[in-house]
């Protein structure tokens, strides 16, 4: 029975502890640009905002499994389905760090946001993902807590970098 696959819980548990949240990091910092970078929408802004970062979102991770999948992997192994579907999740949270901006714009108007608070309310939960997906790295990498917050904080910089931009660019 050696060759036997574990229970779908154990195969679950491995892939949690092998989990790269670089993607996560990098898809937060992406949805941030896109916040910044969306510029005026048109008749509807906040669906307009919420489409361009789950698109973006998308987009990129195709981008990203394809260069995984032709680029490195390539050279190493032959595809076949089980790597294509290994890349595919390896590189999801690049998707998964859209998602909370865009829900934040889409709850906006339930927290009396305009389409400028939305975009603001977005930009922050971008910067705030791209800050735990880097303490999530860390701690999953065994880091020690220092070394966290070292890790919080230079993504902290790099968002409220954004942020700056974000404010000379509108201002």
């Amino acid at each position: 029975m050696s060759g036997a696959r574990p229970p779908a819980r154990e195969r679950r548990a491995e892939l949690r502890a092998r989990a790269d949240y670089t993607g996560g990091v990098y898809g937060s910092m992406l949805a941030a640009s896109v916040v910044i970078g969306a510029g005026t929408l048109g008749s509807f802004p906040r669906v307009e905002l919420v489409a361009l970062l789950l698109v973006t979102g998308l987009v990129f991770w195709v981008a990203h499994v394809h260069a995984q999948l032709f680029g490195a992997r390539l050279t190493q192994h032959a595809l076949d389905r089980r790597t294509v579907l290994h890349v595919c999740r390896d590189e999801w949270p690049i998707v998964n760090a859209a998602v909370p901006p865009a829900v934040a714009v889409a709850v906006s108007p339930l927290l009396g946001l305009d389409v400028s608070g939305a975009s603001w309310l977005a930009l922050s939960v971008a910067v705030a993902g791209q800050v735990g997906w880097s303490v999530a790295a860390a701690r999953r990498a065994g880091a020690s807590r220092s070394l966290m917050a070292v890790s919080a904080s230079v993504n902290l910089v790099l968002g409220l970098l954004i942020v700056l931009f974000k404010l000379v660019v509108t201002h």
